[in-house]
């Protein structure tokens, strides 16, 4: 699965990994995990930082291809 947190963290005026962070309610950690793609999120979890950032999940997270086999 391919993140695009990052694209819009900067999007959104340059948000920090920890200023996500705190406004979703999880760690530094969590937000770097997620876009090293070391981690999926709770669907829950994704649709937060969907709202938070202004998009939608879809725009957020991809399947890749080899996501699909």
């Amino acid at each position: 699965m391919k993140t695009n947190i990052r694209r819009f963290r900067f999007e959104r005026g340059e948000l920090s990994q920890q200023q996500l962070a705190d406004m979703v309610s999880v760690s530094r950690q969590t937000i770097v995990a997620i876009e090293r793609d070391n981690y999926s999120p709770s669907v829950k979890l994704a649709l937060i930082l969907a709202r938070k950032l202004e998009t939608t999940v879809e725009a957020l997270f991809e399947l890749e291809e080899k996501d699909h086999d």
